[in-house]
């Protein structure tokens, strides 16, 4: 990979070889900014001769693809796993924040002047914000990094109506599964035939329930995640003596997603960036270019298409980050402890001087701190799931890099 240069003031300049950058160190040229991606920043003025750079971002509920261009060379590339936790964590607390105002308040009356609707026009809800956020992150990280003159967003638009049938126009888009039902209960039932999905009716029992196949906090209300069953086997089923070989449907969240995001992303990226063209494609043209190329369907190939200097050298290594939380807050835990107690904390900040998440290298490899102990020991495994050490002592561990919001790694295509 190229190592990324700036100027005395910070400013990006174009990339140059690791040789280049070895001699500029050795010269005392320039100073050691980053270590990944390897970004040095020079101590004298140099010429600041630039090409057009393109970065092409391939946006993504769950994960984003970014490549950045010049007509010859692919100079950086990029794969971000993005968080899937915030509907849960949200979730957690609105249970804990109910539980106890029951407990301390017999009734407390709403409050409808007091939404956040009402007070923040064009509000979004917290999990599709934080991918926003997370995508012009990844852009201006590059846009220092890179001196880039373009960029290209691929925006996705579903027809979810069309997914669920081929077959539907007109008049159909208006005349869903439901029609003509009172509600999703009365709607289930009816799908069902009011029978029992388990017993078929062999328990006899004529008091029939609507049962969440996912929990109601990851699921949702959606008729695809309902199933009917009788007041028998609902109750057997929560008590672990039955199991169902249903599974749910097919779901829509990450098309939703995309679809709510989609012009949100586009419209702050160009206020972020008010002085580059901001221009936005499809997935179509997309698939065409990377089917053209003879490319492999990942993230970073589709980004480099959406770039569109197709003729530029691939780089073959990019960066893998994995985006992880900030804090971890007492409010979102659910484990308690035998005798109702929740643990007021678990480890301290600092352990022998290493974070959670923590670069360190250690048994002749690189990864991160997923666990530590007060008496000094120390979990380590890759951003891949590969442990490394369950128990290595802190004297074994060599600090790399002090943990970030976007846990880095470098990989080959």
């Amino acid at each position: 990979m190229k190592v990324f240069v700036l100027n005395m003031r910070g400013q990006p300049l174009m990339p140059c070889s690791p040789a280049k950058a070895r001699h500029l160190l050795k010269a005392n040229k320039a100073k050691v900014k980053r270590r990944t991606p390897f970004t040095i920043q020079l101590s004298i003025a140099t010429g600041e001769t630039k090409q057009d750079v393109i970065l092409g971002v391939d946006s993504g509920s769950k994960h984003i693809g970014l490549s950045a261009t010049t007509e010859k060379a692919e100079v950086f590339a990029s794969e971000v796993e993005l968080r899937q936790d915030i509907s849960g964590l949200l979730a957690d607390r609105l249970a804990f924040r109910r539980g106890r105002r029951h407990r301390k308040t017999r009734y407390r009356a709403p409050r409808f002047n007091n939404r956040v609707h009402s007070k923040h026009k064009g509000w979004l809800a917290p999990s599709i914000e934080n991918r926003i956020q997370a995508h012009i992150s990844r852009i201006d990280a590059v846009c220092r990094l890179l001196p880039v003159t373009k960029i290209v967003i691929e925006t996705a638009s579903f027809d979810i109506q069309k997914i669920k049938n081929p077959d539907v126009e007109g008049e159909g888009y208006q005349q869903g599964d439901q029609l003509g039902f009172w509600n999703v209960r009365e709607y289930v039932l009816w799908r069902d035939g009011h029978v029992c999905q388990h017993c078929r009716g062999r328990s006899k029992d004529k008091i029939l329930n609507v049962h969440h196949l996912q929990s109601r906090k990851t699921g949702g209300d959606a008729p695809n995640n309902l199933i009917t069953l009788c007041e028998t086997c609902h109750k057997a089923l929560h008590a672990g003596k039955i199991k169902l070989k249903v599974k749910r449907g097919k779901s829509f969240k990450v098309e939703t997603f995309m679809g709510i995001m989609r012009w949100t992303l586009l419209e702050r990226v160009r206020q972020t960036h008010p002085h580059l063209p901001v221009e936005n494609t499809f997935g179509y043209l997309t698939k065409h270019k990377r089917i053209a190329l003879g490319l492999p369907k990942t993230h970073c190939a589709d980004a480099f298409c959406i770039a569109g200097n197709l003729k530029a050298q691939r780089s073959g290594i990019y960066l893998y980050q994995k985006q992880t939380r900030k804090h971890n807050r007492q409010i979102h835990k659910c484990s308690i402890l035998k005798g109702g107690v929740r643990k007021l904390n678990q480890s301290p900040y600092l352990v022998e001087g290493f974070r959670l998440f923590d670069k360190v290298k250690c048994l002749g490899q690189e990864g991160s701190v997923v666990g530590r102990r007060l008496r000094g020991y120390f979990k380590v495994r890759k951003l891949d799931g590969t442990v490394i050490g369950t128990d290595i002592n802190c004297k074994l561990l060599t600090l790399v890099e002090k943990r970030t919001t976007y846990l880095t790694e470098i990989r080959k295509e």
